[in-house]
């Protein structure tokens, strides 16, 4: 059966549907809108708790009285849950689907929301890190899912403007956890005070959770009846025994464009995850009581950085160049990381907007390039597969990057902190070029 107003939308080639090597039935749905705006909106909900304590960073190590290690673990700790889970979870999404890991995603989101709403007490750090955990678990189920939603739900034209859609929300998530702790919870000595305004913020976080939870058991579904393209229709007609999830990680590990790929993606997106925890510790440092404009400046990153995605994701559905594009946004991610460490110390908060704005349009911006490139390079392996390698390796950077950062930042300063991360770019940026190379040269002989 056809959803009412999607007649228009009948496939050209539904009329071939007989003889051997006939094309199959395809359909564009326009549910498909309504599925990946509600995968954005959990992933918003869930990626909002990432950042929520490092933004105000030292504000939960008074109430919690702990160190700033300790308090940038409630970062890390999404990174770190990342790299054992997601292989299960990879393998989990081709067993079960897409339904399946959503009703995971929001269920853990919402538990550990509510968890956290029972630790505001200063001695109970224990039980908000259990909740952090939770929500650190279920980031698991989102973050290699957007290129999946595309290609299951969308038309060939289509996968990447969805793909970048799906990141929009993990990212908008991120910018308002930069912008609303500092706002619903001020650098008060009262600790009573204190414990009501951390309060209202895990009510509100618990609050929406729950929505989500509810809404994606009654409307999220696993896939179209009809494919959205022929590709997808072809995916559907493989028996399932003929599918190996070993096999699949072999061939995309022996797959060297890939492999570059996973290298200078976790690269890239570790220097993002890095700044990003210690974004506070470093305008605290050169603009102490600026805590509402730490969180700011963050939203600036994330803000430019989901301009820079959509602009991406409709470019590549345009023109189709990958390799191009990739090495572009991860040049000027380069170029951004060196002006921000340059201008940091200035001591003019303006200029600092404006780097660090310049800083997330290309860092933040090459998220989904990442994922449609890897498509682009491993079809027809599962997008959930190739894009849970590149999260992982983002993951494991990202905590040698936070861990390392922060070190040399307690011990040389703001700006030795950043050239770190600047070194680490330049070798990426040198590694994609020469996944680029390695791609043309394939191509040339294969051809």
């Amino acid at each position: 059966m056809m959803e009412a107003g999607d007649v228009a939308q009948r496939s050209d080639h539904q009329s071939q549907l007989d003889g051997p090597g006939a094309l199959r039935p395809t359909r564009l749905y326009k549910r498909r809108w309504m599925i990946v705006l509600l995968f954005s909106s959990y992933s918003l909900s869930n990626s909002f708790q990432w950042i929520q304590y490092g933004i105000i960073s030292n504000i939960f190590m008074k109430f919690y009285k702990v160190d700033a290690f300790t308090i940038d673990w409630m970062s890390m700790i999404y990174m770190l849950t990342y790299i054992p889970f997601i292989f299960p979870v990879t393998w989990l999404l081709d067993k079960k689907g897409l339904r399946v890991i959503a009703l995971m995603a929001t269920a853990l989101n919402c538990a550990g929301t509510w968890i956290k709403v029972a630790s505001v007490k200063p001695n109970l750090f224990a039980v908000t890190f259990l909740g952090q955990f939770c929500c650190s678990f279920a980031q698991v189920f989102i973050l290699g899912m957007p290129s999946r939603i595309a290609s299951v739900w969308f038309g060939s034209k289509e996968v990447s403007t969805a793909c970048s859609i799906g990141v929009f929300g993990n990212q908008l998530g991120i910018a308002i956890g930069f912008l609303v702790p500092p706002m619903l919870v001020p650098n008060v000595d009262d600790m009573d005070q204190l414990a009501h305004h951390i309060s209202i913020m895990f009510y509100i976080t618990a609050g929406v959770a729950t929505f989500l939870f509810i809404v994606v058991i009654f409307v999220f579904q696993e896939q179209p009846k009809l494919p959205p393209t022929q590709a997808q229709a072809t995916a559907r007609s493989i028996p399932p025994e003929q599918y190996s999830y070993t096999a699949s990680i072999r061939r995309l590990l022996h797959n060297r464009p890939f492999i570059l790929l996973i290298i200078t993606y976790g690269l890239n997106t570790g220097c993002f995850y890095a700044v990003s925890t210690l974004l506070n510790r470093m305008i605290i440092y050169h603009y102490p009581g600026e805590e509402v404009n730490a969180g700011k400046i963050g939203l600036t990153i994330v803000i430019a950085g989901m301009v820079g995605s959509l602009i991406c994701g409709i470019w590549l559905d345009r023109t189709k160049t990958y390799k191009q594009t990739t090495l572009a946004v991860y040049f000027m991610s380069l170029v951004g990381m060196i002006v921000y460490a340059a201008t940091l110390s200035l001591g003019h908060l303006w200029v600092v907007f404006i780097t660090a704005g310049a800083l997330g349009f290309f860092m933040t911006g090459y998220l989904p390039l990442g994922f449609e490139f890897a498509v682009e390079l491993t079809y027809p392996e599962s997008e959930g597969t190739s894009s849970g390698l590149l999260n992982c390796s983002a993951q494991v950077f990202g905590i040698i990057f936070t861990i390392c950062q922060g070190k040399i930042i307690d011990n040389f300063g703001t700006l030795a902190g950043n050239i770190f991360l600047c070194v680490f770019l330049l070798i990426g940026t040198i590694m994609t070029g020469k996944t680029f190379l390695t791609v043309n040269i394939k191509l040339y002989i294969e051809s």
